[in-house]
């Protein structure tokens, strides 16, 4: 009784020993281009990303500052992780003195500016 008569394809077969099949040096450069494909498909979302949180940051702020700040010279927008408050974007406002004003805190995805349309009622 043959050893593959329940897989009658295997017949002629003759195992490579103790060969791998792959060499070392074809193994390390298919893992060094899926890293590099890897790397290609994910950094231009990351940057994609941080160049449109960066500009919706920079709008936003600039409402906020004619809103609440008029008497601002300028203003800053900075990404901090670890500073007042949750980490994110953060608008400041910058006084003619240079002193800085945090105004709002934006979060990790700045959205559009919140502005009342007419002044809360404190009674």
């Amino acid at each position: 009784m043959s050893e593959y008569e329940d897989n009658p394809e295997l017949s002629g077969y003759e195992p490579h020993g103790d060969r791998p099949m792959r060499s070392r040096t074809f193994i390390w450069v298919m893992r060094v281009v899926v890293v590099l494909g890897l790397i290609g498909l994910v950094v231009p979302g990351i940057v994609s990303a941080a160049g449109t949180a960066n500009n919706t940051a920079t709008r936003t702020c600039s409402t906020y500052i004619e809103y609440l700040a008029p008497q601002a010279v300028s203003f800053d927008i900075r990404f901090e992780l670890f500073g007042q408050g949750e980490p994110g974007w953060k608008c400041y406002a910058i006084a003619f003195n240079g002193t800085e004003t945090l105004l709002r805190s934006m979060g990790l995805i700045p959205g559009p500016a919140v502005i009342p349309r007419s002044p809360a009622d404190n009674t």
